[in-house]
């Protein structure tokens, strides 16, 4: 605009000439008024450069370092993008974050930091591994074929409502609770359990089960989001609630009776959100409680107090 402005100024200075009458010849003198002084632009200020936050020289972290557990750390001074694995972690603004090893996470696992300066920082965890309680079957897996075509067309759009529910990315911090139980009542079945069908590894159980006894309260272990409340039940959840907790740690609470959260409903640590029952696929009562961060699924029983 600068620029602009003084070039206006140059061509309104050259049009504005003068003839003068000269004493003594009688001839007029040509005389041009000099064009004002082009201003040359203030070079832009340099931004000065971020802070770099205040945190540990290196990665700093506690938690459950076994297969199925957590951790919740701190990021060096400096951090830009930390990862774990593969895995980006999310970092607050004082380099915070929370990760976990999936039930079947290799022996080591591996933190790295890249720093404002461009170097990186890498931390090695030895991940303990766990001797899983398996069950050999003298039988076929699945016997009797897949699913029908019926139940596919059914199935797909449940499953499509899970992966978006438990990919949520809200703006909450329940990851940085100490958990609680969400039901009170007998362990029916522990995360892990696998059962191998004449060789053939079958799908392993992905949760907690929890049998209180049909009715009994279920309560929000850490805050978060609700992302699912189902107004119908699932084909094998049944009436179902995922609640985000924040940095891609979200619990999942299957086979309910009775729902009494909504979808994008805030909770807080010990809020109700159903009662236990039996729908979807079960042969009783009981709650199923499963844990997931990002893709790696977690145990229950590694977030909460021993009983």
């Amino acid at each position: 605009m600068r620029l602009a402005a003084a070039g206006a100024l140059t061509g309104a200075a050259l049009l504005t000439t003068a003839c003068i009458p000269s004493a003594q010849a009688g001839e007029s003198t040509r005389v041009t008024q000099a064009p004002a002084p082009v201003a040359t632009p203030a070079p832009a200020p340099v931004p000065a450069p971020s802070p770099r936050p205040s945190g540990p020289a290196q990665f700093t972290f506690a938690g459950e370092t076994e297969q199925g557990g957590w951790i919740r750390g701190q990021a060096p001074a400096g951090t830009v993008s930390a990862m774990l694995g593969d895995v980006p972690l999310t970092l607050d603004a004082e380099g915070y974050f929370f990760a976990a090893f999936d039930r079947d996470a290799g022996p080591e696992a591996t933190l790295a930091a890249t720093l404002a300066d461009g170097t990186t920082k890498t931390a090695t965890i030895t991940v303990r591994p766990r001797a899983w309680q398996l069950e050999h079957i003298n039988a076929p897996l699945r016997p009797g074929g897949g699913s029908s075509e019926a139940f596919k067309r059914r199935r797909q759009p449940e499953l499509d409502a899970i992966w978006d529910a438990r990919t949520a990315d809200s703006p909450v911090d329940g990851w940085r609770e100490s958990f609680i139980w969400p039901a009170e009542g007998r362990i029916s079945g522990r995360f892990g359990a696998q059962r191998i069908y004449q060789g053939e590894p079958g799908s392993y159980h992905s949760g907690l089960d929890i049998a209180g006894g049909a009715g009994a309260p279920v309560v929000a272990p850490a805050s978060g989001k609700v992302t699912l409340a189902t107004t119908q039940p699932f084909s094998l959840e049944g009436n179902l609630v995922i609640i985000d907790h924040g940095d891609g740690l979200n619990s999942a609470f299957l086979h309910l009776s009775r729902i009494d959260v909504t979808e994008g409903q805030m909770v807080k640590q010990g809020d109700p959100i159903g009662l236990i029952g039996a729908s979807g696929r079960v042969t009783g009562p009981h709650l199923h409680w499963s844990i997931k961060w990002h893709l790696a699924r977690l145990d229950p029983l590694l977030f909460v107090p021993p009983r």
